[in-house]
């Protein structure tokens, strides 16, 4: 199944989310070189060189077999501040899981919780999705207020559920239901 990019792009009155393409790859090398990047994603602790153009290339092959969908983060000037996808999609079950990187300088300021509203509203209105989940590092507090912030509820704990390498960690799983509609604090 080929996704299609949405028509018009998504976009609120300070961002907009667009295809993950090649022209983004020297934004995507800077968050795979982000410390916290590497800690709370599935990016390798080390990782090699050319990282960023493969993981580029996964959500490439993604939109083409409809696994998963990814996005560059850019403000409405066209500057790249970070990136938000889903990092799965299991059409037959109608769910998926978002994730989301968000670049040092533009965090605190609400880019991440309004990327990851308008990937949801594109889920369950395009993508026919019925549930979404955000798996978040319990230690990342930052994280959690944005599932906050987008109308997620926390629905449990994964406790020392392996994340790559050797690393295991607690996964705080968080979701959103088609029929939810909870109210959203502002931005």
């Amino acid at each position: 199944m080929t996704l299609r990019p949405p028509d018009p792009m998504l976009a609120d009155e300070a961002i907009r989310l667009v295809p993950l393409a090649p022209e983004h790859e020297p934004g995507v090398d800077a968050l795979v070189r982000e410390e916290d990047v590497r800690a709370y994603t599935r990016v390798p602790t080390d990782a090699p060189a050319g990282f960023a153009a493969t993981w580029l290339g996964r959500y490439e092959e993604g939109w083409r077999d409809g696994s998963r969908a990814g996005f560059a983060i850019v403000t409405l000037e066209g500057e790249f501040v970070g990136m938000a996808m889903f990092v799965q999609l299991e059409h037959q079950g109608r769910q998926g899981e978002i994730g989301y990187v968000v670049a040092p300088a533009a965090r605190g300021n609400g880019v991440a919780t309004r990327a990851v509203r308008l990937l949801t509203e594109w889920g369950f209105s395009e993508l026919g999705l019925e549930r979404i989940e955000l798996w978040i590092d319990t230690t990342n507090a930052g994280s959690e207020r944005v599932a906050e912030r987008a109308g997620y509820v926390r629905e449990g704990v994964l406790r020392s559920y392996w994340f790559k390498e050797e690393i295991r960690r607690d996964f705080g799983v968080w979701s959103r239901l088609r029929g939810d509609r909870a109210s959203m604090p502002t931005l």
